[in-house]
């Protein structure tokens, strides 16, 4: 049965504002992919310092506060559409509980602010990303998002962009190995999400009405997404982590759980899970022992030679 185009009779009459639910519009569990900001400093060997664990907090703040804002302003750009959704309609926007006019303030808000707090450490370079950031999010969402393919690319590309925050915060290096990586995961987390919206649109009649762009695509197309950006990314870093490093095996050893992760991703995904890609990272116990043995190693590489 179609969702009912209102928020929900329970919500409906609780209907007001409260900062809990502006802080859920804000979607803080998506802050963890601006995680991404610490994966150069990290691998740099920097993040161990004093400079480079604040520049990297820094960084990290920025994108949140640009995150948030702009998820306020696309949720009371969608709000109508979100309100036919089976999972959306629940979003403190949709359900009322988040005003549109205060969305759409807050958010504005919070995109200001975003380039700001960049720019705390007196570099020009980091607000000038975050504002890249923010260019990209807003394109998708008024009309890259409506574009096939493109779309995929669009989303990774905020990963990507992420990433290399982190790397001009703290002032190292981008090597084309972290780079191709870092692309080729975002790619297929990305197209694991899509592929999992498209299966869930197919099982429910108001799918489609909601994500027009999903008709574009079919869970074959997406699945040979996902397994050529799994497939050249896992070459691509096992050939950077069979390269000598000064810290022994430990570099050739994490390729093991790095496999894991994509394999364990992908396994998910064909599952008909992985609409949100956060939420296996947050809930799904194989992926978090994987990702800790990946951590560690690494970590014990590069900071224990």
């Amino acid at each position: 049965m179609r969702p009912p185009a209102d928020p929900p009779a329970a919500v409906r009459a609780s209907r007001g504002f409260s900062p809990v639910a502006l802080l859920r519009a804000c979607r803080p569990r998506q802050w963890l992919k601006n995680a991404l900001v610490f994966a150069a400093p990290a691998a740099a060997g920097v993040l161990g310092t004093a400079a480079g664990l604040r520049g990297a907090l820094v960084a990290f703040a920025a994108f949140c506060l640009a995150a948030s804002g702009a998820y306020l302003l696309n949720d009371a750009a969608d709000v109508e559409a979100d309100r036919r959704h089976p999972r959306k309609r629940f979003r403190p926007v949709a359900a009322g509980l988040v005003p549109v006019a205060l969305a759409r303030v807050a958010g504005v808000l919070l995109v200001l602010l975003a380039p700001a707090v960049a720019a705390l450490p007196g570099d020009w370079r980091l607000p000038a990303v975050v504002a890249g950031y923010l260019a990209l999010t807003f394109s998708y969402t008024f009309w890259l998002k409506h574009q096939p393919v493109v779309d995929l690319v669009a989303v990774a590309g905020c990963h990507v962009i992420r990433a290399f925050a982190g790397a001009i915060a703290v002032d190292v290096p981008v090597t084309s190995w972290f780079l191709v990586v870092v692309s080729l995961g975002s790619l297929q987390l990305v197209a694991g999400k899509r592929e999992a919206e498209v299966r869930a649109a197919a099982e429910n009649a108001s799918g489609n009405a909601t994500r027009a762009i999903l008709a574009a695509y079919t869970p074959a197309y997406l699945g040979q997404v996902r397994t050529m950006s799994s497939g050249a990314m896992i070459v691509t870093y096992c050939l950077w982590a069979l390269n000598d490093h000064p810290g022994g095996p430990f570099h050739s050893m994490s390729i093991v759980p790095f496999v894991l992760i994509v394999l364990r991703h992908n396994l998910l995904v064909d599952r008909g899970i992985g609409e949100e890609p956060e939420e296996l990272a947050l809930r799904d116990r194989p992926i978090q022992l994987f990702i800790a043995a990946l951590v560690a190693l690494l970590t014990i590489g590069i900071y224990l030679p």
